[in-house]
């Protein structure tokens, strides 16, 4: 087994991998206790080619593989690529590409809604994987060869997999069908960490636009906190803190105080400062300029039974055409379908329309039923 500790070694790995059209790669991190992940273990592997390089060691520069990352002439493979992506885009400043991720094009290859590593390389390969270290603490050393070992044959596997799925992709026509997958995944947005656009990631049911601003202004601070101490959003505060503080609208320290969800004693630390001031700068947000967010009170709500309707109708379509239902639609599509049936969602375009959209728009129009036979549900045009 090939561990990498040094530049030189990491060079000459580099060229062989240079030399291929494709590598598959995974990474080992920890980030428990952090708010940027802790890059533990890089594994890489093409063919004849396989090792597993430790950015942790000694004096060791990655520049030579994280070039091979943004060669456009090499596809790198990735299983649920999200989390590695993340930690290169912070490396390098930009994304890995190409990209195939063998977690998407597993559904549109029939093996269900984002199937696990484990189970994709036993049903692709048969393949055994030993799970003894998979709660490993990758970040000390040393390693044992068990622990390698496990870590290698995560990219392994991988490259055995590739040529399968993108032969069944190629074979049944599906190219077309992951690349919006792949593009979403792939949007440098998902990665920049802005603070100002911290707000985002809250769930905002039942908010009141004029708690918009301060809950802005919150998430944008605790967003700032938690990277320059590098420590998780909620060991800052806690999501409840930021809503509850922003209906509040505390002006002092004892206003503070009468907080629920924040711990007592917090307001009277370092803290506490920052949090009036992120209120006091949200409320003097321009109300014209913030965000419209939509009040699910106002919303038209989609006919229960028409929803329900669609379901039945998506995992059937699925079925037929062995692909997953979440690369079809998710249920706020079938909402908005039931609502109108020429809504602006995914599953009305290109070919999701094909495989369920028309015949969506059918089941709106009337012109589909649905009936039981022999235990099983069939749709007939009527």
């Amino acid at each position: 087994m090939l561990v990498i500790r040094d530049t030189k070694l990491l060079e000459d790995f580099c060229e062989t991998l240079r030399r291929r059209s494709f590598f598959a790669v995974d990474t080992e991190f920890m980030r428990e206790k952090t708010y940027w992940p802790i890059l533990c273990l890089i594994q890489a592997a093409a063919d004849d080619a396989e090792a597993i390089i430790d950015p942790m060691a000694d004096g060791i520069d990655l520049k030579p593989f994280l070039d091979l990352l943004v060669d456009p002439s090499i596809t790198k493979v990735f299983h649920a690529a999200r989390q590695d992506i993340e930690i290169f885009y912070r490396l390098l400043g930009e994304i890995p590409h190409p990209v195939f991720d063998t977690q998407i094009a597993a559904m549109a290859c029939g093996f269900g809604d984002q199937i696990g590593y484990e189970p994709l390389m036993r049903s692709l390969l048969g393949a055994k994987i030993d799970k003894g270290s998979r709660f490993t603490d990758w970040s000390r050393r040393p390693l044992s060869d068990t622990q390698l070992t496990y870590a290698l044959s995560d990219v392994t596997h991988l490259r055995d997999a590739y040529p399968i799925l993108s032969d069944k992709l190629k074979r049944d026509g599906r190219d077309s069908w992951i690349s919006d997958e792949l593009d979403a995944m792939l949007d440098p947005a998902l990665y920049a960490m802005d603070p100002t656009e911290a707000w985002r990631r809250l769930k905002l049911r039942g908010v009141r636009r004029h708690e918009l601003g301060p809950i802005i202004k919150l998430a944008e601070w605790r967003e700032r906190e938690a990277q320059e101490r590098d420590q998780p959003r909620g060991r800052i505060v806690k999501d409840d803190v930021i809503l509850e503080l922003a209906r509040m609208k505390p002006k002092s320290e004892a206003d503070l105080s009468r907080a629920r969800a924040l711990p007592k004693g917090l307001e009277k630390s370092r803290i506490g400062p920052g949090l009036l001031k992120a209120v006091t700068d949200g409320i003097a947000l321009d109300q014209s300029s913030l965000p419209r967010i939509e009040r699910n009170e106002n919303r038209t709500p989609p006919p229960a039974d028409v929803v329900d309707f669609l379901k039945v109708l998506l995992k059937r379509q699925c079925e037929t055409f062995d692909v997953a239902p979440r690369m079809i639609a998710s249920v706020s599509d079938l909402e908005a379908i039931a609502l109108n049936a020429d809504a602006d969602v995914p599953a009305m375009k290109g070919w999701r329309r094909d495989v369920f959209g028309e015949r969506a728009q059918a089941v709106l129009k009337g012109t589909v039923a649905m009936r039981l036979v022999d235990g099983k549900i069939e749709f007939i045009d009527v």
